[in-house]
């Protein structure tokens, strides 16, 4: 059994690989940098030139800008292990979540503009810091200069298995360009309704995107596997925060997972919510979940038959 797990690690791992020395992942870069001729990147879609440094909705141009790349021990566990998730936070977002909690990175940009070849030293100083996997947040709006970097990572010796930890509004046209070069997918689904995700996140469209996308994730990489020491190796993960008021939806998008993905599906359900940035001001998410708006999604998991994954504790009112 020992040898079979080393056996898929090193066969997914060498997939990458195996892009770039046919150069197919070098075209993937020439493929990420057109689209940001008239950026469509995501589903906003905002059409700008991105190469002469001109920004849309994510105000991002061209060079990458992160705010940091650590360790990080706080992810679940089959990402941190027990040496931690080599952890890349991307500045800006695609979103504008009027709760975020990260809201200094994602919506007020804070972090450092690098070049791609600063962005491939970082991948693997992470590497040789021991991390399980390359962890990238928010990275969507980033994808060709995190592709350019990898290039350049690879002759290198860059091995990490790569976690795609995203919002989950993305487009199957951009997804593709990772076929092959995610190992894990670690995105959300944030809503089951449009007109709660326009009016709290900005994002018109969001459940249809949201569903293609995920679908996508897991045509790619199939469900959740781990290794003896319970190491994610490749798959799935789907995050849920739980809002107020039931406003994300959770007893409609959790039987929506187990009906259209399957009840194998691995689940971080979250109860992690907080009224952060503009939220303090919003009446409905200014406050904390109660527990029976908790207890409510905790039943829908339940009831959809979604055994797999990790249920976070409600603290006391």
């Amino acid at each position: 059994m020992q040898l079979f797990l080393n056996l898929n690690l090193n066969l997914d791992l060498m997939h990458y690989h195996a892009l770039y020395q046919s150069g197919e992942l070098l075209q993937r870069v020439r493929e990420g940098y057109r689209r940001l001729l008239a950026c469509d990147l995501c589903p906003h879609s905002c059409g700008i030139n991105r190469i002469k440094g001109e920004q849309g909705r994510c105000r991002s141009g061209l060079k990458p800008r992160i705010a940091s790349a650590n360790l990080h021990h706080g992810e679940e566990p089959p990402i941190s292990g027990s040496r931690g998730s080599g952890t890349i936070f991307f500045s800006g977002c695609t979103l504008s979540c009027l709760f975020c909690q990260n809201f200094p990175i994602s919506q007020q940009n804070n972090g450092e503009s690098i070049s791609t070849a600063e962005l491939a030293k970082r991948m693997l100083g992470l590497q040789k810091r021991g991390a399980h996997n390359l962890n990238l947040v928010t990275p969507t709006h980033w994808l060709p200069q995190f592709l350019a970097a990898l290039w350049q990572a690879i002759p290198q010796g860059f091995t990490l298995p790569i976690v795609w930890n995203s919002s989950g509004y993305e487009t199957i046209e951009v997804l593709q360009l990772l076929d092959g070069v995610v190992s894990i997918y670690l995105p959300d689904m944030k809503y089951a309704d449009d007109t709660q995700a326009k009016e709290l996140s900005g994002a018109p469209g969001y459940t249809a995107f949201n569903h293609a996308a995920v679908q996508e994730m897991l045509h790619q990489v199939g469900h959740l596997q781990v290794d003896d020491q319970g190491i994610a190796l490749q798959g799935l993960i789907i995050r849920h925060l739980v809002l107020p008021q039931g406003r994300a939806g959770s007893c409609e998008t959790l039987p929506w997972i187990a009906d259209h993905l399957g009840e194998q599906t691995h689940i971080a359900l979250m109860s992690q919510y907080f009224p952060a940035w503009q939220a303090t001001t919003t009446a409905g998410i200014n406050r904390g979940v109660v527990h029976d708006e908790y207890d409510a999604a905790v039943e829908a998991l339940e009831a959809a038959g979604l055994e797999n994954g990790w249920v976070q504790e409600l603290g006391t009112e």
